[in-house]
């Protein structure tokens, strides 16, 4: 299987060093290189590639606009390409394939890549592209409307006909269930009418990384790291429940706790 790619950055050194990795591999076809979103969106729509790597902050439009400009249908898998902006990372590590952080890693990029193999040659995930586009969408809004992104320290949440108000703080963990999400508060569990990347979205300032891509732990609840095999390991929180944190998400942990693990 040839892997259909574009190469979306305004840096020429950037574009030039993905390029260079790109052309290592046998079963990559570059189709065209993109220095902005329009040109991004133009060479997406007419060529339909299989793989984008898309950095996100561009003069014009950023790579979530990009995204979300485009069809369904036709909208690709995306590794998103950054020097910064940790809350993107965050909030958007589920519904792209992956993301590189400048400069780029060659271990980090054949990872990913492989990850892309991966995906490419199994069924096409439309629920995964509905849910990326949904969120790109919902990105660019907040951004249009300037609304600050902050911390919250409450969540409203729905149960039994009432209204009731969820200290963040005192969450434990979230856990994806379809199109909602079960917040762990002590010994209950109360259901969240939302995705759980629109609350990792919500979150992203509060303390919540995400370990796995069905869970979201409160860094405060952690206790300890347990390594497994194969570069993953067992989240343990104060309640001494353990939750596994899969390799895709170490990095976004590691940038929370500081240091490599």
């Amino acid at each position: 299987m040839t892997i259909r790619t574009l190469v979306v950055d305004d840096e020429d050194l950037a574009r030039r060093g993905l390029r260079t990795l790109l052309r290592r591999s046998d079963d990559v076809e570059i189709l065209a290189e993109c220095r902005n979103g329009r040109e991004a969106i133009e060479a997406i729509t007419r060529c339909e590639p299989d793989l984008v790597f898309l950095d996100i902050q561009m003069p014009g439009k950023t790579g979530f606009e990009v995204i979300s400009e485009i069809d369904e249908g036709k909208c690709p898998y995306v590794i998103f390409v950054t020097a910064f902006d940790k809350f993107a990372l965050q909030a958007f590590d589920v519904h792209a394939l992956d993301y590189l952080l400048k400069p780029i890693n060659e271990e980090r990029f054949h990872a990913a890549l492989s990850r892309a193999r991966t995906v490419l040659s199994s069924t096409r995930d439309d629920s995964l592209v509905r849910r990326f586009l949904q969120a790109a969408a919902d990105f660019r809004q907040t951004r249009a409307g300037n609304v600050t992104v902050s911390a919250i320290d409450r969540l409203p949440v729905k149960a039994n006909g009432k209204v009731m108000v969820v200290r963040i703080a005192d969450i434990d963990w979230i856990e994806a269930d379809h199109d909602y999400v079960m917040l762990h508060v002590g010994d209950r569990s109360l259901i969240l009418r939302e995705t759980i990347a629109s609350v990792e979205m919500r979150l992203a300032l509060s303390g919540f990384v995400r370990i796995h891509r069905s869970a979201l732990v409160n860094a405060d609840r952690v206790r300890e790291l347990r390594p497994r095999a194969k570069g993953e390991f067992n989240v343990v929180l104060l309640d001494g429940k353990q939750l596994r944190l899969t390799r895709n998400y170490r990095a976004a942990v590691e940038r929370l706790v500081g240091m490599d693990i």
